[in-house]
């Protein structure tokens, strides 16, 4: 990999995607910009195989296991909090009476539920993170190891 020394002598990789069109004068004093080579057919076929690999990976029983253990938890969750958030709005707007009987003092069953829907945000926010943390993250980090050694090795 060819590098290209910046104005402070750091090694930049001339093939870094974030960094594929580099301002005017970042390495030369002349003000001109840096050519980036062209991709050559090493290079493409290294990508070709890259993105087969990929497309492999989701294939995968592994793969498709962490999006059902995802889709398994998010789906009935969303659902539920939607349901839960269109109840409140529905009985604010419907029932006025309801929602304006006081619970204690001047709290009422509206400030109660409206309450309720931002302690819900927070107990689904952990719930969430636990479950992702209990039943996806170490088969997600598993796989994204294999894939890494794979596009390592389609490399060479």
């Amino acid at each position: 990999m060819e590098k290209q020394e910046g104005p402070h002598g750091a090694g930049v990789r001339l093939e870094d995607p974030w960094d594929d069109a580099p301002a005017t004068g970042r390495w030369d004093t002349a003000g001109g910009r840096a050519a980036v080579p062209p991709a050559v057919p090493d290079e493409q076929d290294a990508a070709l195989r890259a993105a087969d690999i990929y497309l492999q990976v989701q294939r995968s029983s592994a793969f498709q296991e962490v999006r059902r253990r995802y889709r398994r938890f998010v789906v009935p969750a969303t659902l539920a909090f939607l349901l839960w958030y269109l109840a409140y709005v529905v009985a604010a707007t419907t029932a006025p009476g309801l929602m304006a009987r006081p619970v204690a003092g001047a709290v009422n069953v509206a400030m109660v539920a409206g309450l309720a829907q931002f302690l819900t945000t927070f107990v689904l926010t952990w719930a969430y993170a636990r479950h992702a943390r209990l039943r996806r993250d170490r088969a997600a980090l598993e796989l994204r190891w294999d894939t890494q050694e794979m596009t390592r090795g389609a490399e060479r």
